[in-house]
């Protein structure tokens, strides 16, 4: 693998392809991960929520049961990452807060209850005064909430610099340049160029680019993964220490609008997060910051004293179902671990297991199993 001989090549160093890197590494495997600036796409920009329950879905019962492994993975994942790297990963096991704020938001909070009920998950609604005993700093004009006890959450920012430690503790060689070309030989994937001019080859690759996986230059015709960059901007407040502030994240709809509050321990506030279908535009708006702010407000005044500490803009690697892309892509020698779209932190766990366990396999009997995410089910070529 040009100055590198081994085994496995990654492509992309998002949480997903650094959590994949990681593992093969663990199980024995020389690897090289590929990317110019690991941990600075939309791992950087997440929100960091663990939370299946309260993002629960119509029509996504099978990504629900795939969510749900992976937030019961979390608590040995970081532990284990930290334990490798020697840094906190800022697990928080607090627990979620939804909040409905007019009558509309508190009846839609109902529903979304009447259906977790269905699928036997762990919600229990709360009045609007139970809402505030929780959390004080709640506006008195909310109608209500759903406790959401298993919804956790991590700092993303940490968990990829820990992750880069301990990718590096077990041996994995990262080169800092992006992925120009898919090399195919005989049929077959033998690695990628770099855009350095260099070639890395390797008997196994793993494309896990995030959105931009779909764009690499080589993909055969009818394989190419079909994900499309989601943008969703947020920003990032401090609250100083006299100021009330959540003790656990706040999801909430505000007069029909999403809007989230995530508290790291270190008194910065993540609110987010805008949903835009907005091509590669990494703008962010005036409009969308004020609608994020005004909504926060609405439940949780106090955020009128925050510092204003960054705006940013990221984007989510969505697929045509919402569902991840994980498995063989069709092509021999290249599998695809992308398509996460809003739940790229919360999978990382259970993704990177996959990975190894197909690998291990060799994309045969384990695979059986997961269907639902088999990046095949949307391309025209297809082989066994």
């Amino acid at each position: 693998m040009g100055d590198h001989p081994g085994e496995f090549l990654v492509v992309g160093g998002g949480i997903i392809g650094l959590s994949a890197a990681w593992r093969l590494a663990q199980a024995g495997g020389e690897v090289v991960l590929l990317d110019p600036a690991p941990a600075s796409g939309a791992t950087a920009v997440a929100a960091g929520m663990l939370a299946p329950v309260t993002e629960a879905h119509y029509g996504e019962e099978e990504l629900l049961a795939l969510n749900l492994e992976s937030r019961a993975a979390w608590p040995s994942f970081a532990a284990e990452l930290e334990a490798a790297s020697g840094e906190s990963v800022g697990y928080n096991a607090s627990g979620t807060l939804a909040i409905g704020y007019d009558p509309s938001d508190k009846a839609a909070l109902d529903e979304l209850h009447r259906f977790q009920q269905k699928l036997s998950l762990e919600s229990t609604p709360l009045t609007a005064s139970a809402c505030r005993r929780l959390e004080p700093a709640l506006s008195p004009a909310i109608r209500g909430g759903l406790d959401v006890p298993g919804d956790h959450q991590v700092d993303p920012r940490r968990v990829a610099s820990a992750l880069l430690g301990a990718c590096r503790e077990a041996g994995v060689v990262l080169e800092r340049t992006a992925a120009a070309r898919l090399l195919v030989s005989s049929d077959r994937a033998i690695g990628v160029a770099g855009e350095d001019g260099r070639e890395f080859r390797a008997a196994t690759t793993v494309l896990a680019a995030g959105w931009r996986s779909g764009e690499l230059a080589g993909l055969p015709e009818g394989l190419r993964p079909p994900v499309r960059p989601v943008k969703g901007q947020l920003c990032r407040l401090r609250l100083d220490e006299r100021v009330p502030r959540p003790a656990r994240t706040l999801r909430a709809l505000v007069r029909g609008s999403f809007v989230y509050l995530v508290p790291r321990e270190d008194g910065e506030l993540v609110c987010g997060a805008t949903s835009e279908e907005m091509g590669t535009d990494r703008r962010v708006t005036a409009g969308a910051v004020y609608q994020l702010l005004r909504d926060a407000q609405a439940i949780l005044p106090s955020i009128l004293e925050a510092e204003l500490v960054e705006t940013l803009a990221g984007f989510r690697p969505g697929s045509p179902d919402n569902a991840p892309l994980v498995g063989p892509s069709g092509l021999e020698g290249l599998m695809l671990a992308t398509g996460h779209f809003r739940h790229g932190i919360l999978l990382a766990p259970v993704t990177a297991a996959i990975v190894v366990e197909l690998i291990s396999s060799g994309l045969g009997e384990g695979w059986q199993a997961r269907p639902a995410l088999d990046p095949r089910r949307f391309t025209r070529r297809r082989r066994p």
